[in-house]
C-alpha cells in the first residue's frame, strides 16, 4: 500500500532558513503540525520556547512548559509544542509577563516584545473573500481565520466595502473586528516578502495595470529616510495610516 499523507519528519538543511537552529549538529529537527501558517511562514512552538526563549535544554523541558499551558498564542492557550506560530502572531507568557508579536525582518521572522496593551489585538490580511450562500461576505485572513460580514446585498459597495490585502485590526479577547486598514497610497506598509523582507514606510505608489494579476502589481514605499524599496503587492502588509498601530523593530540598513 503507497504512503498516505506528508512526511513527519524534517531533516534541518531542510529547514526554513530563519529557524534559529544549527544545521549540521544533528539530522533531524522537529517540523511543525499543519495549522494557521505554512511551514516556510512559520516557527514551531518548542524551537520558540526552547531555541528563541531559551526556556529549556531539551525537547522534553519545552514540552513540559507548554504542556502546562504556559503558552497562549493570540490569546488561547496552546499545548501542542508542534503548534505553528507565524506572521502577526500574538505569542504571550503570562506567569513572567512576556508578550512578542511575529514580524517579518531581513532575516525571516523574529519575536518582537511588546506591551500588555498592544498584546490585546491583532492585524489580519485579508487574502480572500466570497459571497457564501445566505448573500453574506465571507473574509478569509491571512492566518487561516474566516470572518463572516452580514449584508443585504452583498453588491452594494456600500455594504461590501473590503477588498483583498485590506487589514482588520482584531481584538483577541472576542474577535471583534475595531478598525479597517485600506490599502491604499499614503497608508504604512511592511513588506512580509522578498528581498526587502522587514522594510516599512509609506507607500507611495499602487501600479494598477490592466491584463496582469492584481498581486503581482508592482508597489513603492519610502522610510524615514527618504529611501524607496519595492516588491509585488502579494509581499505588503498595511499596518496604519499616519502612524503604526503596531510597534515596530529598528528596521535594519
Amino acid at each position: 500500500m503507497g504512503k498516505m499523507g506528508g512526511s513527519r519528519h524534517l531533516k534541518r538543511e531542510m529547514a526554513p532558513s530563519f529557524w534559529p537552529i544549527h544545521r549540521k549538529e544533528f539530522h533531524w529537527i522537529t517540523k511543525p503540525k499543519p495549522g494557521p501558517h505554512p511551514i516556510y511562514q512559520c516557527i514551531p512552538l518548542v524551537l520558540v520556547v526552547r531555541e528563541i526563549f531559551g526556556f529549556a535544554k531539551t525537547r522534553r523541558e519545552a514540552k513540559r512548559i507548554i504542556s502546562q499551558g504556559n503558552v497562549l498564542v493570540d490569546g488561547k492557550v496552546r499545548r501542542d509544542e508542534l503548534f505553528p506560530t507565524g506572521l502577526m502572531d500574538v505569542v504571550s507568557i503570562p506567569k513572567i509577563k512576556r508578550n512578542y508579536r511575529v514580524l517579518p525582518s531581513r532575516k525571516g521572522l523574529i519575536l518582537h516584545p511588546i506591551e500588555e496593551k498592544e498584546a490585546e489585538f491583532k492585524l489580519c490580511r485579508i487574502d480572500g473573500k466570497h459571497v457564501v450562500k445566505n448573500g453574506h461576505i465571507q473574509l478569509n485572513l491571512h492566518d487561516g481565520k474566516n470572518i463572516l460580514v452580514p449584508v443585504e446585498n452583498p453588491h452594494n459597495p456600500d455594504e461590501d466595502v473590503y477588498r483583498t490585502f485590506d487589514i482588520l485590526k482584531i481584538r483577541l479577547k472576542d474577535g471583534e473586528v475595531i478598525e479597517h486598514l485600506k490599502l491604499a497610497e499614503g497608508m504604512i506598509a511592511i513588506f512580509i516578502g522578498g528581498k526587502n523582507m522587514g522594510k516599512y514606510g509609506s507607500i507611495v505608489s499602487l501600479e494598477k495595470q490592466s491584463g496582469r494579476r492584481r498581486e503581482k502589481s508592482l508597489v513603492m514605499i519610502k522610510d524615514d529616510r527618504e529611501e524607496t524599496y519595492q516588491t509585488t503587492l502579494n509581499y505588503v502588509f498595511v499596518i496604519g495610516d499616519d502612524k503604526p498601530r503596531i510597534s515596530l523593530p529598528r528596521m535594519e540598513v
